[in-house]
């Protein structure tokens, strides 16, 4: 069978010289993808007042169900964000927290959430619990039965990540989010690093306010993301940006589409290409191109653990891991070598901390090639010889 990834890595503005590792964090856009986002903006230039004042309605509603086909929602409980901290953010200062509520975390949550829930709670007078879930995790009961310890009494929101940042796992959630549910508790879900790189379905998943990235996985132009939330709870958001939407007079289909999404002036085009994204997956078979970089991520896994003598954080299944990973290093400066490996080799791949141990996240997306994986390998070997990286 053919390489379905293969000619990938000319559709995409990548520099050559560099081993990009590192579409967890900043995603690439395909060549095609970002003309289609020029485009959106060379339209709005040449006619403002009609871009923004006749069709944004029209625009944004097509570009909300082509999004909500592909995370099983409906277009009505969809708004475009820049980013899923800012989706986030909203329902963290919407929700209505009293004195002594507590926010129920696990400690595998993004820093920047955290210091969301943190301000919010400082303010509210409210508390922000980071419940330990002990690496390795070896199946879905466990991290249920982990995160759901720290829940008491008290316990009004369930904060919780579909695949976490420093340590790159799936969280199995929808048995989570079905008992909170049952309890009464709100949940809220960072999937900022879900949509395109695990199937979605939002309705079915059943958590209450979920937000997700379009420009990491999806591959759609920085500053698109979503906010999601269930009909029944969309009342409980209150805009961060007050404008026109508040109290609006247009016949928009409800007031969270009204409060969240009319704002007045702004660039809108990053919503507008993600269209173009889902149709350059379709176009270019990405089931088989996720099925083709989680294996190779597979192959580097068992290599690198080889190198390090350290056991991978789960088991060896897509159930835990999709197309990014956290490998477990020795101690070692994560700073120095992050600088080391991109200074001297360029490599670009992020070396994280998590609960004061070392890891290296990797992402595998569909312009990487197996030349890619060796480059590291061949780099983390060399910085191992060199005293960098201590390995046995």
């Amino acid at each position: 069978m053919s390489d379905p990834c293969a000619g990938l890595r000319d559709l995409f503005l990548l520099r050559p010289d560099v081993v990009y590792l590192n579409h967890g964090s900043f995603g690439a856009c395909p060549r095609p993808v970002f003309e289609a986002y020029q485009n959106w903006q060379r339209e709005l230039e040449r006619e403002p007042v009609e871009f923004l004042a006749r069709r944004f309605e029209g625009l944004m509603a097509h570009a909300r169900a082509a999004l909500a086909r592909y995370v099983g929602a409906d277009p009505d409980d969809l708004v475009y964000v820049p980013n899923a901290t800012t989706g986030l953010n909203i329902v963290a200062r919407s929700l209505p927290l009293r004195p002594g509520d507590e926010v129920l975390a696990t400690d595998h949550e993004y820093g920047a959430l955290d210091r969301t829930w943190r301000f919010v709670c400082g303010k509210r007078g409210a508390r922000y619990v980071r419940q330990h879930v002990p690496l390795p995790l070896t199946s879905p009961e466990a991290f249920v039965e982990a995160v759901w310890a720290g829940v008491t009494p008290r316990t009004r929101v369930l904060f919780v990540s579909h695949i976490t940042s420093p340590t790159a796992i799936v969280f199995p959630l929808q048995d989570l989010l079905r008992r909170a549910r049952e309890r009464g508790i709100l949940t809220v879900v960072d999937g900022a690093h879900a949509p395109g790189q695990v199937p979605l379905d939002l309705q079915s998943l059943g958590a209450d306010f979920y937000a997700g990235n379009c420009h990491k996985w999806m591959m759609a132009p920085k500053g698109s993301a979503f906010l999601y939330a269930r009909r029944e709870v969309q009342p409980l958001l209150e805009p961060l940006v007050v404008s026109w939407g508040w109290e609006s007079e247009r016949s928009g289909p409800s007031p969270f589409l009204d409060h969240h999404q009319w704002q007045g002036t702004r660039d809108i085009s990053a919503f507008l290409a993600v269209p173009a994204a889902l149709q350059f997956m379709e176009d270019h078979r990405w089931d088989a191109v996720r099925q083709a970089c989680h294996e190779r991520l597979q192959g580097l896994r068992g290599a690198i653990s080889a190198l390090t003598g350290l056991d991978p954080i789960t088991p060896d299944t897509p159930t835990w891991t999709a197309q990014m990973a956290s490998f477990p290093l020795p101690p070692c400066d994560p700073a120095a070598l992050q600088e080391r490996l991109w200074e001297d080799y360029r490599v670009e791949v992020p070396v994280t901390t998590w609960n004061g141990r070392a890891f290296l996240r990797v992402s595998v997306q569909g312009y990487n090639t197996q030349a890619d994986l060796e480059a590291l390998l061949s780099a983390l070997g060399d910085l191992g010889r060199r005293g960098v990286l201590p390995l046995p």
